[in-house]
């Protein structure tokens, strides 16, 4: 007699079928055509978990980059003057500060000009 492996087969379907819902017709119904759509959106998903990392940190370098340049310092400047002035903010908290808080940012370019002009 043939088997179709039953419930354990069953529930791997629903499984799959959990994570495509949503997704557009044959795409979130059919079997097949919901495999191979899962397939790619979880190797887009990995590869962009990756590529997110990198974009906020090109996004906050062009903030702080704008923000130390109406101080009249260049971005490497100011990453230098932090660096020789042993103040450990990292871009994240940068760019916040640039954008939300700009007296506290002007405290930390003067601080960064102080420590490279010693």
């Amino acid at each position: 007699m043939r088997t179709t492996k039953g419930s354990a087969r069953n529930r791997a379907k629903n499984r799959l079928f959990k994570k495509t819902k949503g997704y557009t017709g044959g795409r979130g119904t059919l079997l097949r055509t919901a495999k191979e759509t899962l397939v790619r959106a979880e190797a887009y998903a990995f590869r962009d978990r990756r590529a997110r990392k990198r974009d906020f940190r090109k996004l906050w370098i062009i903030r702080i980059n704008a923000a130390a340049r109406e101080r009249g310092l260049r971005y490497s400047e100011l990453i230098a003057g932090l660096k020789k002035g042993q103040i450990e903010l990292d871009r994240k908290m940068l760019a916040e500060m640039a954008v939300a808080d700009s007296a506290a940012f002007d405290a930390v370019v003067e601080k960064a000009r102080e420590a490279l002009a010693a």
